[in-house]
């Protein structure tokens, strides 16, 4: 049965190379048939000249180019308006296909022609391409208008398109110098300060900068509290976390995703540590070993920030992170990770 499969598949094979050779004439029926094949010639070429038309396309081009800059518009004032950053967009493309339809139907030359199919495009027909591009303005009366319209719409379409490139990532209020310094007090999202005795073992807290800009990337803190056998620190760093109070940035170094999901263990003997993680990407941080990954794309640990105790009992920055915070671009620099 294997070698007559085999035998079916190479006749087919054989077969399909036969067919899909040139066919030369091999009698002179077949001369004869050519002969009358090549008095008959389809080939035809038609000007339009059709200044109507020509119009036309201009203005298509035109309102093109007014719904391109009407989406810039729309993105600088509005901004997060999607059905107006939709729409502008849409009656940009509209009017720009509309145009190129009606251009190619009414306004260029058009042309039949007819090529034997076993014959390759040689080397000295490349002249004949040039000569046929070159032919394409003809009957065009006001390739200027054309031209005009059709780059201002250029110009419109480039503008739209690279528009949403300044969108692209986070806005950058603190990467290498932060709002966090010695002194800083820790707030809720109410601006009421926190007390060390707020913060209770197995919840997590969500921290600002005490009259900072609580929009700008570097504000958010992640703070919790862990019992003492559960806290391991770097060396340099055992004395950043007073009481058991742990804080650490909120943007995940990852792709600068807010973390907002706390692990803490409900059964000793089976549960993991307590862990931050990533809602985007799963990214799982260790609170109580310095912010160390554990699980995830993120390249380095979490940046931590030093803690310290006031006299009346308030939480307040020691310094600032140990190292840069959010997503680990090739310049956001590493410290003690």
């Amino acid at each position: 049965m294997n070698f007559l499969a085999r035998l079916v598949s190479i006749l087919l094979a054989l077969r399909t190379v036969f067919r899909a050779r040139p066919r030369q004439p091999e009698d002179e029926d077949d001369a004869a048939q050519n002969g009358a094949d090549a008095e008959y010639d389809p080939s035809e070429r038609e000007v339009p000249n059709n200044p109507s038309a020509e119009r036309l396309v201009a203005l298509l081009l035109i309102v093109a180019a007014v719904f391109g800059f009407g989406f810039l518009a729309v993105y600088i004032i509005l901004q997060t308006n999607a059905q107006w950053l939709g729409g502008t967009m849409g009656g940009m493309l509209v009017a720009l296909a509309v145009a190129c339809i009606i251009a190619g139907k009414k306004v260029v030359p058009q042309e039949t022609h007819v090529e034997s199919r076993d014959r390759l495009l040689k080397e000295e027909e490349a002249e004949q391409v040039v000569e046929m591009i070159e032919e394409g303005g003809q009957g065009v009366s006001r390739r200027g208008l054309l031209a005009g319209a059709g780059g201002v719409a250029g110009a419109a379409f480039v503008a739209a398109a690279a528009a949403p490139v300044a969108s692209l990532g986070p806005r950058l209020g603190g990467i290498h110098k932060t709002q966090w310094h010695r002194g800083v007090r820790l707030v809720d999202d109410q601006g009421r300060p926190y007390l060390a005795s707020d913060i209770e073992i197995g919840s997590m807290y969500t921290a600002l900068p005490e009259h900072g800009e609580p929009e700008h990337l570097d504000a958010g803190l992640l703070v919790v509290k862990l019992p003492p056998d559960k806290i391991h620190l770097p060396s340099p760093r055992q004395s950043w976390a007073p009481q058991g109070i742990l804080a650490y940035s909120k943007i995940c170094p990852h792709a600068a995703c807010a973390i907002s999901l706390y692990r803490y263990p409900t059964f000793q003997p089976t549960s993991g540590p307590p862990a931050f993680t990533c809602p985007c990407h799963y990214s799982t941080f260790l609170p109580g070993e310095g912010g160390r990954l554990v699980f995830g794309p993120a390249g380095r640990s979490l940046p931590q920030l030093p803690l310290m105790v006031d006299s009346a009992g308030y939480l307040r920055a020691a310094g600032g992170f140990h190292e840069d915070i959010g997503p680990s671009w090739w310049n956001v620099h590493r410290g003690e990770s």
